[in-house]
């Protein structure tokens, strides 16, 4: 059962629109969804919000450290609540998905992810990812200025589709029902069917033109 909902991201009006803040993008999305606000918290080092769904508490949480201490802030609210790894999901943005493209999954490597990279410092590997995917600049070296801004407008177009993707598998996480909410959120969006061509005309022959 998740009882933690993190999204990455870094804090500041400068950095709200970038790809790294998928996460957020993501955890503002459910906190409409929920009904609650997102408060600076001290303790957690983020802001939070406490939702009740079917009766059980679930905390939303961003945290303020900016990406690479993201465990202190998740660690911090976990341990405070007992929330074990494994009720934990965490949303980040992936450079090995396209825009579009979202995945669940439990535990893995952090892929070099900073955010994730501390987070596996404090609580280990074995917590639930929402990948969202951002697309990568095809160059290493290009990774951090890339994440760092703006996707371009149809990548953005993208990218929420994908949150919205996830969040149609939203109840089934509520429920802890993972297996059915990981087929869901992962399963390929239909194809658009193509619009039928036009007919062309057929034309005129010595038999059918006017007399």
């Amino acid at each position: 059962m998740i009882r933690l909902i993190a999204g990455l991201g870094n804090p500041g009006p400068e950095y709200a629109a970038t790809r790294h803040n998928a996460g957020f993008w993501f955890v503002d999305e459910v906190a409409d969804r929920l009904k609650v606000s997102l408060a600076p918290e001290r303790s957690y080092f983020g802001l939070a919000a406490r939702a009740s769904v079917a009766g059980r508490p679930l905390w939303l949480l961003e945290p303020t450290t900016f990406m690479n201490l993201s465990g202190k802030s998740v660690a911090a609210l976990a341990r405070f609540f007992k929330i074990e790894p494994a009720e934990v999901l965490v949303v980040h943005d992936e450079l090995d998905l396209l825009p579009g493209q979202v995945k669940l999954k439990l535990g893995g490597s952090h892929a070099g992810h900073n955010g994730l990279k501390d987070i596996h410092a404090q609580l280990g590997p074995d917590y639930w990812r929402l990948r969202i995917g951002i697309g990568h600049p095809g160059v290493k070296a290009q990774v951090i200025d890339y994440v760092l801004k703006k996707p371009l407008a149809d990548q953005r177009v993208e990218i929420q589709k994908a949150i919205e993707q996830a969040l149609s598998g939203l109840d089934l996480v509520l429920d802890g029902e993972m297996d059915r909410a990981t087929m869901k959120i992962n399963a390929r969006p239909p194809k658009p069917k193509p619009e039928p061509k036009p007919e062309r005309p057929v034309a005129a022959t010595p038999e059918t033109k006017a007399s």
